[in-house]
């Protein structure tokens, strides 16, 4: 009797195992599958629109990167046009977005196309491209680079809570939530945010065929209408999405109006795709849990 209750409970065990087993390894082959759901909108598309919407991360800058790279290489598609709103983010994803943008230059023409908000990071996607068309009610500009991070230092004290760490050195736990922040962690945080400034300022300067020192006064944090950025000369001219393509069109030598193609969402049909959805949700969950500071180019 023993024996018999002893195999059944390690058939359920290994059974178990195999249910698990089986499930991670449709959900991994879900993330693969269902990729980033992006697929051309009809055929016969010459000039492809792509939206950079909402705050530029890890997560959203990847079908960004991966549409602009397509389109670089697709013959049918002669220009691209990045409609931009967005208030900037994290600086490594804007970096990685203004280099897809420079790799699809060198194939063919690419306008950015600001909408309602193109500020600090949007702003620096856009300096990529061969022309920048904004609205005049456009907010855009805000040159410049933010490292926040929260201090609980008073209210553990008050509750009765305390942090002990070990460190290597004494600029390991920069950041640390449960004291203030010292002097030198204060020169080493400022000397890595004026040195990611100066990188965006002269991403302006190249992108602008400006110098920089044309650059570091409108360089404070500043915002600007489009109008006010057209006369300053951080837009090269007015107008909306419309405009936007136009202009694309006549840069790529095509003849009559452009027609546009867009990247669609595909629906979520298969089981494959639910548990690749399912995979992405917690990669996005995981990235937004991310502790300590970041440079943001980000428009608060």
């Amino acid at each position: 009797m023993a024996k018999r209750r002893d195999v059944i409970i390690g058939v359920i065990i290994v059974a178990s195992f195999l249910v698990a087993f089986a499930f991670f390894g449709l959900m991994l082959a879900g993330l693969f599958s269902a990729g980033d759901g992006l697929d051309l909108a009809g055929f016969g598309g010459d000039v492809g629109v792509i939206e950079m919407f909402g705050e530029i991360s890890e997560v959203t800058c990847r079908p960004v990167i991966k549409q602009i790279d397509r389109w670089a290489a697709s013959s049918s598609i002669k220009a691209i046009v990045l409609h931009i709103n967005s208030p900037g983010g994290a600086v490594a994803p804007s970096q990685e977005i203004y280099d897809a943008i420079l790799r699809a230059r060198e194939k063919k023409p690419v306008v950015a196309s600001m909408a309602s908000v193109a500020a600090s990071g949007g702003y620096y996607i856009a300096c990529a491209a061969d022309r920048i068309i904004a609205n005049p009610g456009t907010l855009t500009g805000s040159i410049g680079v933010i490292l926040q991070f929260h201090t609980f230092a008073l209210l553990m004290k008050k509750i009765g809570v305390a942090t002990e760490t070990v460190k290597s050195g004494e600029l390991k736990d920069v950041g640390n939530y449960s004291r203030e922040m010292t002097e030198e962690e204060n020169l080493m945080l400022r000397g890595v945010v004026m040195d990611t400034y100066e990188q965006f300022v002269e991403a302006v300067a190249e992108g602008r065929s400006k110098t920089k020192d044309d650059i570091y006064p409108l360089a404070d944090g500043s915002i600007f209408t489009g109008l006010q950025a057209y006369n300053l000369g951080l837009v090269d001219t007015l107008g909306g999405l419309h405009e936007a393509v136009a202009l694309a069109g006549s840069l790529a030598g095509i003849e009559g109006e452009p027609t546009v193609v867009r990247p669609i969402e595909r629906k979520k049909i298969g089981v494959w795709d639910i548990l690749g959805g399912l995979a992405q949700k917690l990669d996005k969950s995981v990235e937004e849990q991310i502790s300590g500071p970041q440079l943001m180019y980000l428009y608060k």
